[in-house]
C-alpha cells in the first residue's frame, strides 16, 4: 500500500496541474476598445506585452471614442477602454461603469496636416496649405463622435479657415478612416493624428506639418478598466505595461506623450 500511495499522489498532482492549466487557458481574451489613432502603436505594444505575458490572448478593436462610449454605456463586452478624449472614461466612471482607481492619462493628442509625397500642396507652409487650389477635398474625422474631428474643426475656426474650408470637407468615421481617405486619393489633404503620420507606412508615403498646439483645445487621452470586465486581471496588466518604461517608449515613438500645453 505505501508503494501505491506515492504514485496515486503523483497522479493527483498531475491532474491538479492539468486542471489549473486548463482553467488559465479558459480565461476570456483581454478585449480592448481603442481609439483609432492607436492602431499602429498598440500593434507594437501588444507584441511587446505578450512577450512577458504569453498566456494572455489580446483582441483590440479600433474605432471612434464617441461611438465606443455609447456602446460601453450599454455594457459592450470590453475590459479596457483607451480613449482619444479622457472625458469619455470619466463619464463612464461617473455612471458607475468604470473603475475610478484605474483611470489614467497616456497622452496629449496632436494634429497634423498630411499629404501624399507627390502632392503639389505645400503642406510645409502650414495651415494656409488648405487654401491651395489642389486642396479640393479636405478630410477630417467626424466631429460628432471623434475627438480628433472636434479638435480639427476647432483649429480651423481658431485660425479663421473654417468658412473657406467647410464646403470641401469630407468626414471619416474615425481618424484612421480619415487617413485612408488621403492615402487613397478620396481627399487631397487631411487633418490627422500625429501618431498616424509617424507610423512607418504613412511616414514613407507622405509629408506633414504639425498644427500649432494653441489652435485647438487640449486633447487629453486616457483609459480605464470597465466594471463589467470579464478579464480584469489582464486589463490591469496591460494598463500597467502602457505606463512602464517599455510601454512609454513605444507610445513616444508614435508621438504619444503627456508633454506640451
Amino acid at each position: 500500500m505505501p508503494g501505491f500511495r506515492r504514485p496515486l499522489r503523483a497522479v493527483l498532482a498531475a491532474l491538479w496541474l492539468l486542471g489549473s492549466g486548463a482553467a488559465a487557458r479558459s480565461a476570456p481574451p483581454l478585449a480592448i476598445a481603442a481609439a483609432a489613432d492607436l492602431q499602429f502603436a498598440l500593434t507594437e505594444a501588444k507584441t511587446a506585452f505578450l512577450r512577458t505575458n504569453p498566456g494572455i490572448e489580446v483582441t483590440i478593436t479600433y474605432g471612434s471614442s464617441g461611438n465606443f462610449y455609447t456602446q460601453l454605456t450599454n455594457k459592450a463586452p470590453f475590459d479596457l477602454f483607451l480613449s482619444a478624449d479622457l472625458s469619455y472614461p470619466r463619464k463612464l466612471v461617473e455612471a458607475g461603469l468604470a473603475e475610478e482607481a484605474t483611470e489614467f492619462r497616456y497622452s496629449r493628442g496632436r494634429l497634423v496636416l498630411w499629404v501624399p509625397k507627390a502632392s503639389p500642396i505645400p503642406v510645409e507652409q502650414g495651415m494656409t496649405a488648405l487654401l491651395h487650389p489642389a486642396a479640393r477635398k479636405v478630410a477630417i474625422a467626424n466631429p460628432r463622435h471623434a475627438p480628433y474631428g472636434r479638435a480639427a474643426e476647432a483649429a480651423l475656426a481658431k485660425l479663421g479657415l473654417l468658412e473657406a474650408v467647410k464646403p470641401r470637407l469630407v468626414f471619416g468615421e474615425n481618424i484612421a478612416q480619415t487617413a485612408q481617405f488621403v492615402q487613397t486619393g478620396a481627399a487631397d489633404i487631411g487633418i490627422l493624428a500625429l501618431s498616424l503620420a509617424k507610423a512607418p507606412t504613412m511616414a514613407a508615403a507622405g509629408r506633414f506639418f504639425e498644427v500649432p498646439l494653441d489652435a485647438y483645445p487640449p486633447l487629453d487621452q486616457g483609459g480605464v478598466v470597465l466594471t463589467h470586465a470579464r478579464n480584469r486581471t489582464a486589463a490591469l496588466a496591460f494598463r500597467a505595461f502602457l505606463g512602464s518604461p517599455a510601454g512609454t517608449a513605444i507610445l513616444r515613438r508614435y508621438g504619444f506623450t503627456t508633454e506640451g500645453r
